[in-house]
């Protein structure tokens, strides 16, 4: 039977970011990704935002790995040359019984370590002369990212380090081999595999992945939603320069204008309660809700100006009007099988976050 020392399954950002964390810490790493190229699904499919830390929890998973990896991010960017823009972002009120929650929304910023500026009406207009608020919050540490640059830049760094990434190979059985593991995956090269170190960071496939592990209790596993998120384009050139987000409502934010490193203006997304983690259908006849929704503080968008883009599905694992939890990261002290670590859950920020989850997961298999 072959053999290595760690393996990762699933070659999203989050999966190769822990791959290449492993193979710089001198681990022989193996990723395992079902479709033929890496991020093809979540990772390449969202707004390519460079969260600052708005919103999330003070001391949540998502509130600390984003503020961290952040920081890793820019720093990562700048020393590999992957494409970005520190570009800000304003999170604007439209409604008089908004301006109190701009104002919370500032303050568990702070708490969480990020600067921000509470701006008046006329302040933000100033900014962005089509924008139409009663007030905003500006972030200045939000910017933008090419996903697929940065992606291709970690698989670089994993396979510099000695590492692999193998396409077509989806995990069909996970078996307990003396103190490590046993993978055996399908495809149109199946192979059979011990390693000492699993984890599983398959994403919208995440819960398939840990039912598929022998001696995991499945009692515990978080049960996955799929929620899909529909983008269109703008057509002409853009009159924002920052990015522009309404007030998040229920966990949501809200259908935005984000700007690819081009200057091309996209919204989205919005929120799609869907079964099945492969249905990127695109209905163009959701454009209508956007305008409505835009229109709110962009109400110069002119009609039939937006074009179908692309949709993007997020793993969650919580559904239609239930609260929205923090990250799951389960490692050894959560399931008790040593040298495995589950991720469930990592939606947004999980690409701002990637590189922070990268150093958290590979402490979670260090020896103790």
């Amino acid at each position: 039977m072959d053999r290595v020392e760690a393996v990762v399954v699933g070659a999203g950002v989050v999966g190769l970011a822990i791959a290449r964390s492993l193979a710089l810490e001198g681990r022989e790493v193996l990723v395992l990704e079902r479709a033929g190229l890496i991020g093809s699904e979540t990772s390449s499919r969202n707004s390519e935002v460079i969260h600052a830390g708005l919103y999330y929890p003070n001391g949540s998973l998502k509130a600390r790995l984003c503020v961290a990896g952040k920081k890793a991010l820019y720093d990562y960017c700048e020393r590999f040359g992957v494409g970005h823009r520190r570009c800000e972002k304003l999170v604007v009120a439209t409604e008089e019984d908004q301006l109190t929650a701009l104002k919370a929304l500032g303050e568990n910023a702070a708490r969480n370590g990020v600067e921000t500026s509470l701006l008046t009406a006329e302040e933000a207009n100033a900014l962005e002369p089509e924008l139409q608020s009663l007030g905003a919050l500006l972030s200045p540490s939000t910017g933008i990212i090419d996903s697929h640059g940065l992606m291709l830049a970690l698989q670089g760094e994993i396979e510099a380090a000695g590492g692999f990434v193998a396409f077509h190979a989806p995990v069909e059985r996970i078996a307990r081999a003396g103190t490590g593991f046993r993978v055996e995956t399908g495809g149109p090269a199946p192979v059979s595999l011990g390693c000492d170190l699993l984890v599983n960071a398959a994403g919208l496939y995440a819960e398939q992945v840990a039912r598929a592990i022998e001696g995991l209790p499945h009692d515990g596993l978080p049960k996955m939603h799929f929620a899909k998120g529909n983008y269109f384009t703008l057509q002409g050139a853009s009159p924002f320069s920052r990015l522009v987000y309404p007030m998040p409502a229920e966990g949501v934010l809200g259908i935005h204008i984000t700007l690819d490193l081009a200057g091309q203006a996209r919204f989205g997304p919005d929120l799609e309660w869907i079964a099945r983690p492969d249905d990127y259908d695109l209905d163009p006849r959701r454009a209508e809700r956007f305008y409505d929704s835009v229109r709110r503080y962009w109400p110069g968008l002119r009609d039939d100006s937006l074009s179908p883009a692309y949709c993007g599905i997020r793993p969650k694992i919580h559904g239609p009007g239930e609260a929205q939890p923090d990250f799951r990261i389960d490692g050894p002290r959560e399931h008790g099988l040593p040298g495995l670590v589950n991720l469930f859950g990592i939606e947004s920020p999980g690409l701002t976050s990637s590189l922070a989850i990268g150093e958290m997961v590979t402490g979670l298999l260090r020896p103790a």
